[in-house]
């Protein structure tokens, strides 16, 4: 374990690395082997993009409506600043794709200016709001969230369409090879759920911010996985949450917020958001983009 404090906070991240021995199991190699991930010293890549946005009126079955709200980079000087814009063409190039899972009576509006910050960053970024659970349902159901990972399968094979659609403005944009998940509170036994035995493995990489493990998941392909955890959240216990890192076989990261609560740490100007964000960039910078 590498501890370090930064602004006032401890950060404390753990890594594990999986290498195949001659019988074929995993050898946990001490922290030492590799220092740990500077997530606090993590800068944004160079990009820097104006930042486009549309709605997808998404619908999985007749009563799972699933309106999606897409952040990606843009190619127009004249929005630089300006924040989400709707109407702007893609910036050239293929990025590649983010979905990120709303908690409980969350929402992607109210985290909008930390996905933009990631479309900005290089990434298409497609943040559903999942039927019964969202901030603005007439019908709330807290259990229905067995049935979100299949319905942010559903989103990202959605997403991986307009790609190969050729008259869609994202047609060509979407490095379709490439996909992460980010997901926060249930949103990340959500994302937890999408790393199941046969899942896709151009599903490279998972962030579990503040969540735990679904029925079945870290099975299948490899992939990377990263922990967010503050030590002061009342809803989501950390053992809750070290429970699902234990869980998972492949490179991990578990990281530590100290005195964060259970969701002030999502938002520009909230506690823990200045180590949040570049640490979540950093991995999927590293993941996703490999550097």
């Amino acid at each position: 374990m590498g501890t370090r404090r930064v602004g006032g906070m401890f950060l404390a991240v753990f890594t594990l690395l999986g290498f195949a021995s001659c019988s074929g199991r995993p050898v946990a190699l001490p922290v030492a082997a590799r220092p740990p991930m500077p997530v606090a010293a993590a800068a944004r890549p160079p990009e820097n993009y104006p930042v486009g946005l549309r709605v997808l009126r998404l619908q999985r079955g007749q009563h799972r409506p699933l309106p999606t709200m897409v952040f990606y980079p843009a190619m127009s000087m004249l929005a630089v600043g300006l924040g989400p814009t709707t109407g702007l063409p893609p910036a050239l190039g293929r990025f590649p794709l983010v979905l990120y899972s709303h908690g409980l009576s969350g929402s992607p509006q109210r985290v909008a200016a930390t996905l933009a910050g990631w479309a900005a960053a290089g990434y298409v970024v497609a943040a559903p709001s999942y039927p019964y659970t969202h901030e603005f349902t007439r019908d709330y159901r807290r259990w229905d969230i067995v049935n979100q990972p299949d319905d942010a399968r559903y989103v990202i094979k959605r997403m991986l369409r307009l790609a190969a659609t050729p008259d869609d403005p994202l047609a060509g944009h979407i490095d379709i090879n490439h996909i992460g998940a980010v997901g926060h509170s249930a949103g990340g036994y959500t994302t937890s759920g999408l790393f199941v035995k046969g899942h896709d493995p151009r599903l490279r990489s998972g962030v579990i911010l503040s969540g735990w493990r679904a029925p079945g998941a870290f099975a299948g392909p490899p992939a990377r996985m990263l922990f967010l955890q503050g030590t002061a959240d009342p809803v989501v216990p950390m053992a809750k949450s070290r429970a699902a890192y234990a869980r998972v076989p492949w490179p991990k990261s578990y990281v530590v917020l100290q005195g964060v609560s259970h969701a002030n740490y999502l938002r520009p100007g909230q506690l823990g958001y200045r180590l949040m964000d570049p640490a979540v960039l950093r991995f999927l910078n590293e993941t996703l983009k490999g550097f």
